[in-house]
Parts: structure tokens; C-alpha cells; sequence
């Protein structure tokens, strides 16, 4: 397994919030996969010197979006993507998001072009971490 979680405190995005992204991110790329262990909270708290209570509200986030589960005794385990939404609830849930890179990308000067541009490549990214790691 390989989770290098990096908390920016300058950012705007709150530390949970950053976590939970992270953690998501890593599965979605295939860097961790289903029955990985995850640090517990209190040794990703002491790792990332954080309140103990952060990260524990980014586990119970991803835990409620069915990414991971917490085994009493045993630890925080990653497991296998259950449909928890349809298809247009997700699509509903990510409308929202896409309007904000959009507007926060144009308020930048950023042209539509290179914003898909932009986007295209990131996601291009995503494709080969995930194929590398398979």
C-alpha cells in the first residue's frame, strides 16, 4: 500500500476535507486497493500532527460513502465499491462541482479550451496511474 497523505494548512479546503480527497484519490488510481489497511486515527493524527477528531471525521465521511470500514480490533480497511448512488444522483452530486471549476477557471482568464485542455489531461493521468498500478 502506498497512502502519502499531504495536508496544505494554508489551503481552503478544510484538513478532513483534504484527507478524505486524498484517501479517494488513492483508490480511485490504484494505489491502495480493497482490503488495504489504512493508519489508525490515532496514528494518522500523530503522523500529520493533527487533532485526532479531524481525522476521524474524514474516516466516518469515506466510511459513510462506503470506502472504508473500521474492523474493531483489527483497523481501518478499504473496501470494495458498493453502488451507493445511481447514476443520475451521482450526476446531480457532481453538477454542483463542475460549475465551480468552470466559474473558478474562468474568473482566472482561463479560455473554455483550456479548461477542457486542462481537464483532458488530468484525467489522462488518472487513466495511467490507474493502469500502471494494475
Amino acid at each position: 500500500m502506498h497512502l502519502n497523505i499531504n495536508i496544505n494548512t494554508g489551503s481552503n479546503v478544510p484538513i478532513y476535507k483534504q484527507i478524505t480527497e486524498q484517501v479517494r484519490m488513492a483508490v480511485a488510481t490504484g494505489r491502495v486497493t480493497v482490503a488495504d489497511q489504512l493508519p489508525s486515527v490515532r496514528a494518522l493524527a500523530e503522523a500529520l500532527v493533527l487533532n485526532p477528531n479531524t481525522v476521524a471525521r474524514a474516516y466516518a465521511d469515506l466510511a459513510r460513502e462506503g470506502v472504508i470500514e473500521t474492523r474493531p480490533g483489527r483497523g481501518v480497511f478499504i473496501i470494495p465499491k458498493r453502488k451507493v448512488l445511481s447514476r443520475e444522483e451521482g450526476r446531480r452530486r457532481i453538477e454542483p462541482l463542475i460549475n465551480t471549476l468552470i466559474s473558478e477557471g474562468l474568473a482566472m482568464d482561463f479560455t473554455p479550451d483550456e479548461l477542457q485542455k486542462a481537464f483532458a489531461k488530468n484525467l489522462s493521468r488518472w487513466q495511467q496511474e490507474k493502469g500502471a498500478k494494475q
